[in-house]
């Protein structure tokens, strides 16, 4: 089991403007297969983007999603962790506030993220929960 986020997080994680259009987000994340997007505005973290906040945030609640900007529906300024920070310090926030990716950031420079799923997959290899977050993203 790794002891620092910068063992379990995600490096290259996708990163988008405030403004860009929360269709191109939703392509992104289906072109990629994943969840979320970091959402920054000159190299600064300002937010976090993911799956359900399109859905529950934008779609739910009737907003045109043709011209809705991420900022406008992205969780602002996320909780978050730094590199040196340890796995236990990610576990014990995740749990505070309730989520399942926390970015990674120095300075309010993103870096990358850690998920919930980086965290089973470090910490219990075989186990069905880390054979699910290894698994291809399906649509």
């Amino acid at each position: 089991m790794s002891e620092y986020v910068r063992d379990v997080m995600t490096v290259a994680a996708a990163c988008v403007h405030p403004d860009t259009p929360l269709r191109e987000a939703a392509r992104l994340m289906d072109a990629q297969g994943i969840g979320c997007v970091l959402v920054a505005r000159d190299g600064l973290l300002t937010g976090l983007l993911t799956d359900r906040d399109i859905t529950v945030r934008a779609v739910a609640g009737g907003a045109d999603t043709l011209t809705l900007s991420c900022g406008a529906v992205c969780t602002a300024a996320p909780v978050t962790v730094g590199l040196d920070d340890t796995v236990a310090t990610a576990e014990r926030l995740m749990r505070r506030h309730a989520v399942r990716r926390l970015p990674v950031a120095e300075a309010g420079r993103p870096l990358g993220l850690v998920s919930l799923g980086d965290l089973v997959v470090d910490q219990d290899p075989e186990s069905l929960l880390a054979e699910l977050a290894r698994a291809a993203y399906r649509a």
